[in-house]
């Protein structure tokens, strides 16, 4: 008996043993390939790719003197990462570390929940080529998607009932760093108040009227955090403000064919607006250009200075008088910065190489970054791509969300994504693709989630046409607008 008893005992440890294997081993191997990953997109962009805006950030890190028209919080970062490396490995560091720490993060949210198979589909959303790609490039755009990202997984793990102490400080971890993506972008609380609601007890959320008030007062620190850091850090008034009322101006004077600009002392101002005006940005207007239009920054910021006039109430005058050619403009550029109905893309969807800058910082040529620069590339035309398809697509995804068992971490997460790509309707002056990371990448794991969801949740399944609606009429009309 005591013979038969330790075999018993024997097997049956063998035989957990075995099981413990056998449950270890898809964490074991989703967490080596994800590893795989970053470093490949390490070897691959090493020491990161620096753009113009990089370029002018990693100067005044270097000085010590921000000015506000990029984030001063992105160079107050990078100028306290200096003491490790130079040149702008540590950013490239810190972006990819942030970015697959939000997917580790909901990967093992999924392990948790023993779903491993949506595990591997989060993890894959991870390799989307343009999101993939651009992370290789330094930029206050990559930073952000990497925090958002982080913000989600730690979202997906407050979200289970044990541990609730535990939860309340994830949740404060989370809204730290949702604040901290708020100083990056003037428009990040697009992408932040469905995150920072999801983040709040559910309770203050039940009703209504308490959901409009949290809601309310979760704005007014995502919208004051860039001017409070800005000002904290000091930084000197650039006048980036102009861009966008400049732009409209010059929107609306070209499709209402009257003057709404302030006098430039230009004779017919209208037909020189006609020759700059271009739906794709607001570069003529700048001084960077090839050919600066001569209605340009430096002359609209000197005449209103001189007068003394507000730009903010000549903007909203010239909107409130031509609604029409406002809403036209807007549309127009709208369809290009989303690449909707247009012909070809007008800029690369991805950063080529490093801008020629003092330091010599380059990426050196590299097997790897021609592969996934070819393959980023060759999305870009199809429709995988194109960032109105995800918007389309989270606007379908939150269509099905409210009935499926995840709806939880769906909603915030496809929310986000659709009111950060749909909020650039009202504040775009350029239509380059990496605006859309943040968009692309919330997009795909909330459409995961939703997917994996459904294949468990039959009743669901009822609402997969309207949930795909959206996605398929984007996608025929710009397949057929191309052809």
């Amino acid at each position: 008996m005591e013979f038969r008893s330790d075999f018993g005992l024997r097997y049956m440890s063998h035989k957990g043993a075995r099981r413990l294997r056998k449950g270890l081993w898809p964490g074991a191997a989703l967490a080596a390939i994800m590893l795989g990953a970053a470093m490949i997109q390490a070897r691959a962009y090493w020491p990161g790719i620096m753009i113009y805006d990089a370029i002018r950030q990693y100067g005044q890190a270097l000085s010590g003197h921000f000015d506000d028209w990029h984030p001063p919080a992105f160079e107050w970062l990078w100028r306290r990462l200096l003491p490790i490396a130079s040149g702008p490995t540590p950013m490239l560091v810190l972006q990819i570390l942030l970015y697959w720490s939000g997917f580790a993060l909901l990967a093992s949210w999924a392990m948790r929940g023993r779903r491993p198979w949506l595990a591997f589909g989060i993890a894959a959303c991870a390799t989307l080529p343009i999101p993939f790609a651009l992370l290789g490039a330094v930029l206050k755009d990559s930073l952000m998607a990497g925090l958002l990202l982080t913000v989600t997984g730690l979202l997906a793990w407050s979200q289970s009932e044990d541990k609730q102490q535990a939860h309340n400080l994830t949740r404060i971890a989370a809204l730290l760093l949702l604040l901290c993506a708020a100083t990056l972008r003037f428009n990040a609380f697009f992408a932040g108040l469905p995150l920072a609601l999801a983040l709040m007890p559910a309770g203050w959320r039940s009703r209504p009227r308490r959901f409009v008030m949290v809601a309310l007062a979760l704005l007014i620190p995502l919208l004051l955090a860039p001017p409070f850091v800005n000002r904290a850090l000091r930084a000197e008034r650039s006048g980036v403000e102009l861009s966008l009322i400049i732009y409209d101006l010059g929107g609306i004077t070209r499709y209402s064919g009257v003057d709404v600009f302030p006098p430039l002392g230009i004779a017919d101002p209208v037909a020189v607006n006609a020759r700059c005006y271009s739906s794709v940005n607001w570069d003529p207007y700048a001084w960077w250009g090839p050919a600066p239009c001569p209605i340009g920054f430096d002359l609209i910021r000197a005449r209103l200075k001189a007068s003394g006039e507000s730009p903010y109430r000549l903007w909203v005058q010239a909107i409130a008088a031509h609604p029409i050619a406002y809403a036209e403009h807007r549309l127009g550029h709208f369809n290009a910065n989303t690449h909707f109905l247009i012909d070809h893309d007008a800029q690369r969807a991805i950063p080529a190489q490093s801008d020629p800058n003092p330091w010599n910082q380059q990426v050196p040529p590299n097997r790897l970054f021609g592969i996934i620069d070819s393959i980023a590339l060759w999305s870009a035309t199809w429709p995988i791509g194109w960032p109105i398809c995800w918007i389309a697509l989270a606007l379908g995804t939150l269509a099905v969300a409210p009935s499926l068992p995840s709806r939880r971490i769906i909603i915030p997460l496809a929310a986000s994504s659709a009111a950060y790509g749909l909020g650039y309707l009202l504040v775009s002056v350029a239509s380059e693709t990496r605006y859309h990371l943040w968009t692309m990448s919330a997009a795909a794991i909330a459409a995961v989630i939703a997917a994996a969801d459904m294949a468990i949740a039959p009743v669901a399944r009822r609402r997969l046409l309207p949930g795909l609606a959206p996605l398929m009429i984007v996608t025929v009309l710009g397949c057929a607008w191309r052809i």
